[in-house]
C-alpha cells in the first residue's frame, strides 16, 4: 500500500501511513524514502534517511541509497553536500559494493557541488564501470572548469570500448563550448549521428549554438538554428542570448527576446523544465542564464512548498 501511494504521488497519505505503522522494517523505510525522492520531496527524503539511521540498524537497498544521493544533489550546496557525505559514510561503514549504479549516483552528487577530487575518487572505486559512470564524471569535469580533462577522459572512455550516448555528447559539447574549442566541438557534433548513430536532440543543438555564440560566430549559430529539424525552444534561444550578452550584440539580443516571448510566456513550465535540467547536470551557468531568460520574457515561477509533515516517533 505504501508503494502504491508513492507511485500515485500521494505522499501525504503515504507519510501518514508510514508514521502510524506499529513496526517499520527496512522495506517500509526504503519505500517511503524512494517515494519522497521520486516525487520531488528531496529534503524530506534526506530527513527520513536521518530518521532511519537513528532508529533502524538494518541495511538499505542499493536503489534507495541511489535515490537518497539523487535527493542530496537537488538541495542547496551546504545541506546537500553534508547530507551526501553522510550517505557516502554510510556506504563505507556498511561495506556496500560500489556498483556502476551506486557509483554513478555518488559521482553525480559530488559533481553537482564541484567536488572533483571526490568525483575522481568515487570513479576509481567503481570496478565495473558503465557508460553512465563515465557520463557522470565527464559532466562534472565539463561543468566545473576542467574542460580539457573532460575531453581527455572522453578519449580514454572511447579507447576502452565504451560507446558514447546522447548524455555523453552533452558533456563533451559543453566542455568544447567552455574551452572555446569550436572545430573540435563541430567535429564531435558531426560524428554524433554519422559515427555513433545518436540522433541529435534539442539539447545538443543548444550546446552547438552555445559553442558558436561564445566564439562570436553568430552567423553560423543562426544557420544551425535554421537547419534544425524542429523548432528551437527556450534553451536554444537562451544559449544565443547568453552569447549576445558576452559580446555585446544588443541588436540580436533584442530579436531573441521577441522570439522567447513568442514561445508563450503564459507557459512558464517549459522554461522551468529547461532550467531544472541544467541544475540537475550541475550546469549552474546555464541554469542562471535560463533564469535571466525568464526575466527577459516577463515569466514568473510559482514557488512550490512541501506539505509533507515529518514524524519519526514510534
Amino acid at each position: 500500500m505504501l508503494d502504491v501511494l508513492g507511485l500515485s504521488g500521494d505522499m501525504s497519505a503515504a507519510r501518514h501511513l508510514f508514521d502510524h505503522m506499529v513496526a517499520r522494517d527496512v522495506v517500509s523505510w526504503t519505500t517511503i524514502i524512494s517515494g519522497l525522492t521520486r516525487n520531488g520531496y528531496h529534503w524530506d527524503a534526506v530527513q527520513t534517511f536521518g530518521g532511519f539511521l537513528l532508529q533502524y540498524k538494518g541495511r538499505l537497498a542499493e536503489a534507495t541509497l541511489v535515490s537518497i544521493l539523487s535527493a542530496c544533489a537537488n538541495l542547496d550546496a551546504v545541506e546537500g553536500l553534508a547530507a551526501g557525505m553522510a550517505v557516502h559514510g554510510y556506504i563505507v561503514r556498511h561495506e556496500v559494493q560500489f556498483t556502476a549504479f551506486l557509483g554513478t549516483a555518488l559521482i553525480d552528487m559530488y559533481g553537482k557541488y564541484g567536488k572533483l577530487r571526490c568525483c575522481s575518487h568515487a570513479f576509481r572505486l567503481v570496478r565495473d564501470k558503465e557508460v553512465c559512470t563515465w557520463n557522470a564524471l565527464l559532466s562534472a569535469l565539463a561543468n566545473h572548469g576542467m574542460e580539457t580533462e573532460a575531453l581527455v577522459k572522453f578519449e580514454i572512455m572511447r579507447s576502452e570500448g565504451f560507446l558514447p550516448n546522447h548524455i555523453t555528447f552533452v558533456a563533451v559539447l559543453t566542455a568544447c563550448a567552455r574551452a572555446g574549442l569550436v572545430e573540435t566541438g563541430l567535429d564531435l557534433f558531426e560524428g554524433l549521428f554519422t559515427e555513433y548513430k545518436v540522433v541529435p536532440m534539442m539539447v545538443h543543438y543548444g550546446c552547438v549554438v552555445d559553442l558558436l555564440g561564445r566564439a562570436g560566430c553568430f552567423t553560423e549559430a543562426i544557420r544551425i538554428i535554421e537547419r534544425m529539424p524542429f523548432l528551437p525552444d527556450a534553451s536554444v534561444w537562451g544559449a544565443l542570448l547568453g552569447a549576445c550578452k558576452i559580446h555585446g550584440n544588443m541588436e540580436l539580443s533584442a530579436q531573441i527576446r521577441e522570439k522567447l516571448i513568442a514561445l508563450g510566456p503564459q507557459q512558464p513550465g517549459r522554461y522551468v523544465t529547461v532550467r531544472n535540467i541544467y541544475l540537475e547536470q550541475g550546469n549552474w551557468y546555464s541554469a542562471t542564464r535560463m533564469g535571466e531568460v525568464m526575466q527577459e520574457a516577463g515569466i514568473k515561477k510559482t514557488v512550490g512548498q512541501s506539505s509533507v509533515v515529518l514524524n519519526y516517533t514510534t
